[in-house]
């Protein structure tokens, strides 16, 4: 979900799979800046991210996960970010935008952030404000020790990190700010279908190392097609139809140039 009570503090939340995480931007000094990120509508409808191809094959081996245990979970979700950190730097290299890494928080509470509080639905946040990525820790979550779609959570949260360092989440904050109910719900799918879009592009770059196999992939899509719209009421992260034909959308691109969710038909973002 995403929530931008104010366009410096936009804050994005999501629960696309059975697993739950939050991830949180880094506040590290970026890189040599050489271009500032795009503004306006063109940061969404048109960045530069749509042009830099596939995203890099990262040999991606995060080990498994130890149902029940937190320590594994940790272990396993700091192992796929360090992945995504080397994969998305490699991308930001193909633009002039500079890249920082997020900073990763666990947490067994659902804290209050520099972005608000952490909603009720929502197994895991981005806060733009700090550029961070809290990720929660729950029986629910450790009950479920399957990689592939842990991994694909916690890509979906790191898009939103993408989405704030490539000018996308500054753009989506300043729209939603003074906008309409029915507006800001939109404006809202779109981000997060993007995000699940730009996560399962980075899935299938690490697809043979993590591994991910087809028919984990077949159920995952299947599942969330049934089931990813029901902790969000307010349909502000799509249907379940929606987030799956995103997700197929990344994985068969491998790159951000299938995830325009600006540019695609209000039918593709029901």
């Amino acid at each position: 979900m995403a929530n931008a009570s104010a366009p410096p503090a936009a804050t994005a939340l999501t629960a696309p799979s059975p697993a739950a995480v939050t991830a949180v931007p880094a506040a590290g000094a970026p890189a040599a800046l050489t271009q500032a990120p795009p503004r306006g509508r063109a940061a969404a409808t048109a960045n530069p991210l749509y042009r830099t191809g596939t995203l890099p094959s990262v040999n991606c081996r995060p080990g498994g996960i130890r149902a029940g245990s937190a320590a594994s979970y940790r272990t396993f979700v700091t192992r796929v970010v360090r992945c995504l950190n080397l994969g998305w730097k490699t991308q930001f290299r193909k633009t002039d935008m500079a890249f920082a890494q997020p900073r990763l928080r666990f947490s067994t509470v659902k804290v209050t952030t520099p972005c608000g509080r952490w909603p009720t639905s929502a197994g895991g946040m981005y806060c733009s404000s700090n550029r961070t990525i809290y990720i929660g820790i729950s029986r629910s979550v450790l009950k479920n020790p399957h990689p592939a779609s842990h991994a694909q959570f916690i890509a979906h949260e790191y898009g939103h990190h993408v989405q704030q360092l490539s000018g996308i989440l500054t753009y989506y904050a300043n729209s939603v700010w003074r906008a309409r109910p029915a507006a800001k719900l939109a404006y809202s799918r779109r981000l997060e279908l993007q995000a699940d879009c730009l996560g399962a592009a980075f899935l299938r770059q690490i697809a043979d190392t993590l591994p991910v196999d087809q028919a984990q992939w077949d159920a995952m899509v299947s599942w969330v097609g049934e089931n990813g719209h029901k902790n969000w009421p307010k349909n502000d992260h799509g249907k379940g139809r929606s987030q799956a034909y995103w997700m197929e959308r990344g994985f068969d691109a491998g790159s951000p140039s299938g995830c325009n969710t600006w540019k695609a038909p209000a039918g593709r973002l029901a």
